[in-house]
């Protein structure tokens, strides 16, 4: 993997279990050496006798076997007990101060444009990628990719048009379902704008995420905000920024813990929006807030996550365009012209 802390670029294909097992080898090395001795997965490890887990597993093994295949390749790759790495990946679900933040632009009109900060533990510079991703029987994907984590957490195209970014809630109420991130990863195989909508506003939802989507050929940006209890679908109808805390009107009643840093990128995200449309790399690259950016390389960063990558997608009729970033003020790392692997 990479030497010089840049973002990485694999390809995985087959079963299930096959892609897993990629998943895992690519971030076996890491996880050992900086995870797994880790205050995070400390942390989440004490959650392992909640009842909670086992109907979570319940509920993934029967629902969703495909991404039960990919969780057992990924324990298997990592050389780690699959009940601790299945665990992990409900981290969100159980434990509100998950260590995953992001910022989103959302800009809509006739081709909108979506544009991420992907924010996540500093000690995975270097250890993270893109991943493109044909899984057998299932519809072929791009997404960044953490080690240890299935895909459908963060930024992602997939070959039916799917553009998706995620940021991390961090919910008070959190109850029995299907872990937060296997949902992201089963958006990976909706066929259309609506089948999505339909999976998270129906799912048994455990824990809490936001998602922006759109979709090839569909003029709609669409913001949802779910929660164990509540979803919430907004179309977006300006420029606007979030920045992972609960933000729609419907969900006022929820109870989510806001960090400082969640708080003063969602106030300068807001100022920068007004007025028009902003070059979403001025956003997401903005370092005003001194104590609290948007752009986070600080090594003292109150929530211990600093900017890993940014995304900027155009989805249009019939091509998305988009761009990867590992570094501000640099040229794209990534760029992907209609194709799901770089040009």
């Amino acid at each position: 993997m990479s030497t010089d802390s840049r973002l990485g670029f694999i390809e995985i294909a087959g079963t299930p279990h096959d892609i897993g097992l990629q998943l895992g080898r690519f971030g076996r090395d890491i996880a050992h050496a900086h995870l797994v001795k880790g205050h995070a997965w400390a942390s989440v490890m004490t959650f392992r006798d909640d009842p909670r887990i086992a109907a979570m597993r319940r509920l993934v093994e029967e629902r969703f076997p495909a991404y039960w295949g990919e969780l057992k390749g990924l324990a298997a790759g990592l050389a780690l007990p699959f009940d601790e790495v299945f665990l992990w990946n409900c981290r969100g679900d159980v434990w509100a101060f998950a260590p995953d933040g992001c910022t989103t632009v959302q800009i809509p009109g006739p081709e909108p444009v979506l544009a991420h900060n992907e924010d996540g533990d500093p000690g995975f510079r270097g250890h993270c990628a893109l991943a493109h991703v044909r899984p057998e029987g299932g519809i072929a994907f791009t997404s960044f990719i953490y080690p240890a984590s299935i895909p459908g957490h963060t930024f992602a195209a997939t070959e039916a048009g799917l553009v998706q970014t995620v940021n991390n809630i961090r919910s008070r109420g959190v109850g029995i379902g299907l872990p937060r991130m296997v949902l992201g990863r089963a958006l990976f195989d909706c066929r259309t704008l609506d089948d999505a909508v339909h999976l998270l506003k129906t799912a048994e939802r455990a824990g809490a995420f936001h998602m922006t989507i759109a979709w090839k050929g569909d003029p709609r940006l669409l913001g949802i905000e779910f929660t164990h209890t509540n979803c919430s679908v907004v179309s977006i109808d300006r420029p606007q920024c979030h920045a992972n805390h609960l933000v729609h009107p419907d969900m006022a009643g929820e109870q989510q813990v806001i960090t400082g840093s969640s708080g003063s990128r969602q106030a300068r995200g807001d100022a920068l929006m007004v007025g028009n449309p902003p070059d979403p790399l001025d956003v997401l690259w903005d370092k005003a807030v001194a104590p609290l950016p948007i752009y986070r390389v600080q090594p003292d960063d109150p929530d211990h996550e600093n900017t890993l990558a940014t995304a900027v997608f155009h989805v249009g009729a019939n091509v998305v365009e988009w761009h990867v970033y590992d570094r501000a003020g640099e040229m794209p790392r990534f760029t992907m012209n209609g194709a799901l692997t770089p040009s």
